[in-house]
């Protein structure tokens, strides 16, 4: 069987390890197709994300590659669509789509390790400055809002200086 899973499963992989995969079959008429997950927390999200009208397993599983679980939970429960669009084949209105169908539906414990239950946002104005810099610098988007998203879960007191120093660290 062939397994198609997000960028972080299959860096969680090694060639010829056994491996214990969460999964999810999508059915459609002429296609059966299996998408694996390392956690449960992934394909709990997972099959959240495709609930959504006009949000297939491909874009689901291109969500889940372009950021972590628990920032993807929180930008939706905070209504963060920037963040959200960041994803390949994701526009603004598919983000608040997302957002609008799901921001009551997330359970708690995927926004785990956000620093709080429920943040009040995932990027504060440090974190906003910082991504805006950045781009400005000719970095993708979408590299540069996952690489500060994360620093500022890790330190929300950062300023704007920290987070691209340590931003420009990890983009390169």
């Amino acid at each position: 069987l062939e397994v198609s899973a997000p960028s972080s499963t299959l860096s969680a992989c090694t060639k010829g390890a056994a491996i214990r995969l969460h999964t999810h079959l999508a059915v459609k008429e002429d296609d059966l197709s299996l998408f694996g997950f390392h956690n449960e927390d992934m394909l709990d999200l997972f099959r959240y994300l495709i609930s959504v009208s006009g949000i297939g397993p491909k874009a689901g599983l291109g969500i889940l590659s372009t950021l972590p679980t628990n920032l993807i939970a929180s930008a939706i429960i905070n209504g963060d669509a920037g963040l959200l669009s960041s994803a390949p084949g994701v526009g603004k209105k598919t983000a608040e789509r997302i957002i609008l169908d799901l921001k009551n539906k997330i359970p708690e414990h995927l926004t785990a390790g956000t620093g709080s239950v429920r943040p009040k946002s995932v990027l504060n104005d440090a974190g906003n400055d910082a991504v805006e810099a950045l781009i400005s610098l000719g970095y993708r988007e979408t590299s540069v809002k996952t690489a500060v998203a994360e620093l500022s879960v890790k330190e929300p007191d950062a300023t704007a200086e920290e987070l691209i120093r340590k931003a420009l660290s990890k983009l390169r």
